[in-house]
């Protein structure tokens, strides 16, 4: 079942405590592409009920332009995720593209959300379906049924990895989430691959979650560069300095998007009559047929979304 959501940018997206004003304020000015308004661990439990009316405010008068509106709720096992529900959609529904979901450790988590947001979507005259979900795998249960969470509504836009609970979970050596320690390995390969390849076969986005050392750029552009390796689509922000990374790595090099283009303009000149019909040929150095196509699709794509520019035309001949 692939996904027909609307595709929405999502290199960076930055983590706001809905509990503070001055935060979200600051985040309206930021160059992130969603911004979610958390309930969840940066807002103390004492804190949650009035970060609901501090998020509902900010929705509906805050100057969101140009970002992914996200707020994420407390899980679905927690006293608060109900009502977190209820008052963000009531209050601001308009004014929100998307629920995130955090700990999905099964799809009856998925299910309950659905359910729940086409509840108040009809009480409040919304459209039935118009809020998305995002699915955050934080444990092994989760990543066991990531399948069925995947293709549990047609609500669900993304697929991220919440790597400190994921820590937690699996009792990994390591104290600093999203830095699982300097072992010689990554035991997050299979998880990554897991993630990334579901969320491809059912049209998702994949998204790493956070990295906690703020201050360590280098790190952050490493967890960073080995989750588009993957092919994930973004990052969690947790400072505005890690913003200019997320959005650098998580986007096509201009060297990379003009070969993109030029591959596929080059490819279907060639495969024409015009180009005598052939199915592979050179490009400069390098072999191009129809695996090469498929290839440059995703890069020119993305180049396009984020709004870049050619620098070279395919000339015949040249």
């Amino acid at each position: 079942m692939l996904n027909n959501r609307p595709f929405r940018p999502r290199r960076s997206c930055m983590a706001v405590p809905g509990s503070s004003d001055k935060m979200i304020k600051k985040a309206q000015g930021l160059p992130a592409d969603q911004i979610f308004l958390d309930l969840e661990d940066s807002v103390a439990p004492i804190a949650k009920p009035a970060a609901r009316a501090t998020i509902v405010e900010a929705l509906n008068h805050g100057d969101w332009t140009g970002k992914t509106r996200v707020v994420r709720v407390n899980d679905a096992d927690t006293v608060w995720a109900h009502e977190d529900v209820l008052e963000i959609v009531r209050g601001a529904g308009a004014n929100l593209d998307c629920i995130m979901l955090p700990k999905v450790e099964k799809v009856a988590h998925i299910h309950w959300l659905d359910i729940l947001l086409t509840q108040v979507e009809r009480e409040q005259g919304l459209p039935e379906g118009g809020i998305g979900i995002e699915a955050q795998i934080e444990g092994p249960a989760g990543l066991s049924e990531i399948e069925e969470i995947a293709t549990a509504t047609a609500r669900t836009e993304t697929l991220i990895f919440g790597p400190g609970d994921f820590m937690a979970a699996m009792k990994m050596p390591a104290l600093t989430i999203g830095a699982p320690g300097s072992s010689g390995f990554d035991p997050f390969d299979t998880v990554l691959m897991t993630i990334a390849m579901t969320a491809r076969k059912h049209g998702l986005q994949a998204i790493d979650g956070p990295y906690a050392l703020i201050r360590d750029t280098d790190g952050y552009r490493a967890a960073s560069e080995r989750a588009a390796a993957y092919g994930f689509d973004g990052k969690w922000v947790l400072h505005p300095g890690q913003l200019d990374t997320a959005n650098e790595v998580f986007a096509p090099t201009q060297e990379d998007y003009d070969k993109a283009e030029l591959i596929l303009e080059a490819y279907a000149h060639y495969t024409s009559e015009a180009g005598g019909g052939r199915g592979a040929v050179m490009l400069g150095d390098e072999m191009i047929d129809e695996a090469s196509r498929k290839l440059a699709v995703p890069t020119a794509e993305r180049g396009r979304v984020f709004g870049m520019q050619r620098t070279t035309r395919f000339e015949p001949g040249a």
